[in-house]
Order: C-alpha cells, then structure tokens, then sequence
C-alpha cells in the first residue's frame, strides 16, 4: 500500500478490545478520529449483530460492521442489514448430515434472524450469553434446520481448536467454510465462499474503495481470508501463529492498545 489508508477494517475480540472485552479511552478516541475525519472504519467480526452494542455502547458512534465472518453486513445508524448471505435450510441439513457422520456426538447450534437470535440442541453448552432472550433451545432436529442460517456453530467438547477445524473443514469441503476465533474448539461454519474478506469487499466495492487501499488489522483464522485480501495487513501481537504469518506488519498486543498505536503512526497523535 502507497500512502494513507482510504479504509481502515478491524476485527474486534482479541484486536481492538482488551482481554476483559473492554475498549480503552485512547482506542475509542482513535477511532472516533480517524472516522471524523473522513476515513471509514469498519468493524469486521465473528460477533452477530446481537452482541455489537457491547462494543458500541464503549465508542463515540456505533461503526458499520461485518457481522458472523461476513455473512451479514450492517448499517446501525438505520439499524439495517445491507446484506445477508446464509445457509439456506437444503443446504444447512446436508451440512449437518455430514457434521453427524464425521463427529458422533457434535454439539450444533445456528446464528438466525440475521443473526439477531440463536437457536440451539438442548446439549449445545451456552457461555457467557446463556439468559439472553433471544436464545433458545429447540425441540427437534428439524426445528434447527428450518430458518436460513448465517452461521452454523459446532462444539463437541474441548478440542484442539486447529485440528478439529480442520476435520470439519474436510468434511464439508467444497459445501461450507469452516473456521474458528476461539482457544475452546468452537467451529464456526458459513455458507460456501462467505468469509470476512467477502463481506467486507462487498462493503468497499459500494462505497468505491479498492482492496489495496484498506487497512486491516486482526488476531485469529477466521481474520486470514480478510487480511490476504487487504492492501496492509496487520496482525496484532497476540495472534495466532496463522495470522503472524501472513501479516505485512505486526503491530503490539490487545492488551495494550496495538491497534490504537499502531493507527496513531499513520496518522498521526491527536
């Protein structure tokens, strides 16, 4: 990339938020900046659209966002989705037939509504979002099949989280794509071709900026298709050891706001 980034995309858990899940005040400020002053920032997540006022309620103004790995674009000033790409209900029961097959005993639950709700198996183990009103158990395996799915997720137990992606991965080559953003060996699973590089190309091609204009930073697998796409690619220092190898730069850990330095070089302190 020659000068100043036109776009600047960021993932969030693990990249712009600290390891409690908490913003600092000079990342914010950073942010709010850089967007005041006339460059896009965009947040590109594995999160859907129900867990984005966690992060919008700690910054200036809520930032468009592209949601559960770029199957949901979103504008929250209008509160809209501006695209959705998920697994229709044929192709999500093939993808479970073969997830059943390959690991006996899988755990499943489906991003539904946009994301906006989840539906689960009653053995799916729910963490930190467990008394949230739009989760639910469903009664039958049709039920969880019967609404298009932005993303599947897949747990059966504690897993080595590369491994097991990559045997489901196998498993539903050439269906879905599979990957992860977690050390708990959670799999996350989207329609063919729909990843954070997609969703957020179909973002700058509407708002007219190239690839080799954006700058993006991030941590985890499901960040790899987004920063081989981007012109810079920044991986924070904390990440795993896929995004440390792709990346063009490597910018200093969550923890003590990488992301936030590393932008104040390229455009300078307030």
């Amino acid at each position: 990339m020659d000068g100043t980034p036109r776009l600047i995309a960021s993932d969030i858990d693990g990249t712009l938020l600290r390891d409690d899940r908490t913003l600092s005040a000079r990342t914010a400020a950073v942010l709010a900046r850089i967007s005041a002053q006339g460059t896009p920032v965009v947040l590109v997540t594995g999160r859907p659209i129900r867990w984005l006022q966690l992060v919008y309620d700690q910054l200036a103004e809520p930032l468009p966002a592209v949601c559960a790995n770029g199957a949901v674009v979103y504008d929250p000033i209008a509160d809209e989705v501006l695209r959705a790409d998920p697994l229709a209900p044929e192709l999500l029961a093939e993808v479970v037939r073969r997830l059943r097959a390959e690991v006996p005993g899988v755990s499943l639950a489906v991003e539904v509504v946009d994301g906006r709700q989840m539906r689960h198996e009653a053995h799916y183990p729910l963490r930190w979002d467990a008394d949230d009103e739009a989760i639910r158990a469903v009664e039958t395996a049709e039920e969880l099949l019967s609404a298009p799915a932005v993303k599947l997720l897949a747990r059966a137990g504690e897993q080595d989280p590369d491994r097991f992606t990559q045997l489901i991965a196998a498993a539903l080559v050439g269906l879905a794509e599979a990957t992860h953003s977690s050390h708990s060996g959670l799999v996350e699973i989207s329609a063919a071709g729909v990843t954070k590089a997609a969703g957020l190309a179909w973002y700058c091609h509407r708002i007219g900026v190239d690839a080799a204009d954006v700058l993006a930073f991030g941590d985890m697998p499901n960040d790899v298709p987004m920063l081989t796409w981007a012109g810079r690619a920044v991986a924070v220092a904390n990440g795993h050891p896929a995004v440390l190898a792709i990346a063009d730069e490597v910018a200093s850990a969550n923890s003590v706001d990488g992301v936030a330095t590393y932008l104040e070089k390229v455009f300078g302190a307030d």
